[in-house]
This record gives structure tokens, sequence and C-alpha cells, in this order.
């Protein structure tokens, strides 16, 4: 379709107009995959925009399950469970773990229906990037979730990419709570990055001084 990647573009751009009008003119649009495979669900909870993920889910876009759950919908996802189990430990196309998913955006209902049916916290992403449910939810600074996590045997020192923890990755983004959250369920402080940066050298280069007083004052160096 010639229009494949302008309407690619406009989900990523955040431009709902230009979506509904492409999608009226072109319907078909909606079940195609961009040259990442991902459809225009996905692309438009990857890019986070809500108000095209809310329009595509009013026109009554087909959903596969992982879409379900990125796009938090709990009692689709239920519907899917029920007819597959194993479906609760299962992985995106892209890599991604659905329980990571339901973490990185928010949608703690669903985390907590996943674990409840056999999904797996510490579950890792196998596209190389080491992502989890925690650090999901820590980037993304969801800290209802993290919190959880954490109570239900996600592992506060897990390191992955770049030798990151989640307590660095808290540092890095800001996320004062997150840390102050992490460092209760053991997080260690002492952890660097593989290049040999602290959460208290990172917190001050990314410039979040409310994070590096408190590291500081906790005994980071």
């Amino acid at each position: 379709m010639d229009n494949l990647k302008d309407f690619f573009a406009a989900i990523r751009a955040g431009d709902t107009a230009a979506v509904r009008t492409m999608l009226e003119a072109e319907p078909a649009l909606a079940a195609t995959k961009n040259e990442q495979g991902q459809s225009p669900m996905l692309a438009a909870v990857y890019s986070g925009r809500a108000e095209i993920r809310d329009l595509l889910l009013a026109q009554g876009v087909h959903l596969e399950f992982y879409e379900a759950v990125a796009a938090g919908q709990l009692e689709s996802v239920e519907h899917f469970i029920d007819k597959d189990p194993d479906l609760a430990r299962s992985y995106s196309p892209d890599g991604f773990p659905v329980i990571a998913l339901a973490a990185a955006f928010d949608h703690f209902p669903m985390v907590r229906y996943l674990f409840e049916k056999g999904g797996d916290v510490t579950a890792v992403a196998t596209n190389g990037t080491g992502y989890n449910a925690l650090t999901g939810a820590v980037a993304s600074g969801h800290e209802q979730i993290a919190i959880w996590l954490l109570e239900n045997g996600a592992d506060a020192n897990y390191r992955y990419g770049a030798g990151y923890s989640p307590l660095l990755t808290a540092a890095a983004n800001g996320h004062l709570e997150i840390v102050k959250d992490l460092l209760v369920h053991g997080a260690d402080i002492r952890a660097k990055t593989n290049d040999g940066k602290s959460a208290l050298a990172i917190a001050e280069e990314r410039k979040h001084p409310e994070v590096a007083a408190f590291l500081r004052s906790s005994g980071a160096l």
C-alpha cells in the first residue's frame, strides 16, 4: 500500500486526524504491519499515542493477545487466557514477555492477573534488550507496579543491557521515589554500569539534583 509509510508516520507523530482520515479512505490499513513487524495498535502504544490507540479500539480493530495486553484490554486478555492459559507466560513477536508489556504501559490490574495465571515476573526479553517487568515499570516511572513486582519476586539487582540495574535506570530517569523503593528492597547503591558509572554519577550527569542529593545522603559515592 502506497500509504503505509505515511500511515505509520502519522501514528508515531500522534496525528489522530490524519490516521482517522487514512483509515476511512483505506480501512485495510488497520490490518497492516510496518517494517518492524508492528501493527498499528502496537505502534500507537509503543509511541505513547493513547488517542490513536483509543481510535483503533473504537473502530473495532482485531487484537492479537499481546496487543490486547499492551493496550490494557483486560477483558479481552481474560478471554484469550480462558482458551489458552499458557499465554500468560508468552512473549510478543518482538520478544517481550507479555507481563513486561503490561508493566511498562502501566496496566497494573493486567500485571496482577497475568501473575495469578502463571506469568513470570522475572521473565527476560528474548530480543537482546534484557528487559523484564521490573525494568519496564522502573524506566516508565510506574512506582506502584515496581513496588508490587519487588514484593512478588522481582530482583532489585537484576543487571541488563550495558550493565544497568533497576536502580541505575531509576536514577537515570529521575524517579526519586522508585530509587527509594529499590533501596528499601535491597538494591545495591554501589552498582555501576559497564563503563563504571554509579547511580549518583548518572543522576548528576542527567541533571536530577533531588535524586543525586538523596543518593549522596544514603552513602552513595
